[in-house]
């Protein structure tokens, strides 16, 4: 790996430890809807690995999304089937190599990716 390579890596790193804990799902959601997005051009595109990777990469981001999850908090139930459902979900489509099924995903993931976000927000302008 060259240096300009490591340094960005490094610079990832950082950022992924120094981040606050909203944050830190906001960025896995960005990564999730990512990997959705190329996993299904990927299929498109027949390039059944490309989409393998990337697939396999969304189960587990959601897988570590779900482990995430507390009892404490009320709506962890629900998110936690929800999770269940996007992992059956994108497993099916991988091994059907279904392209609809995978955009089915990203039109759960998408309004969810948003909401953490504005969530993220107003957590960050709670503490300023």
């Amino acid at each position: 790996m060259n240096a300009a390579l490591r340094a960005q890596q490094r610079y990832r790193d950082d950022a992924v430890l120094s981040a606050p804990p909203e944050r830190l799902v906001t960025m896995l959601y960005d990564r999730l809807l990512l990997d959705i997005e190329r996993g299904e051009s990927a299929q498109r595109s027949e390039d059944w690995e490309e989409a393998n990777a990337q697939l396999q990469q969304a189960q587990a981001i959601v897988s570590e999304l779900s482990s995430s999850l507390t009892d404490e908090w009320s709506g962890s139930a629900g998110l936690r089937s929800l999770y269940v459902f996007l992992s059956q979900t994108v497993i099916g489509a991988n091994i059907g190599r279904d392209p609809e099924r995978t955009r089915a995903c990203h039109e759960i993931i998408a309004p969810l990716r948003e909401a953490w976000h504005e969530a993220a927000r107003a957590v960050a302008e709670a503490r300023s």
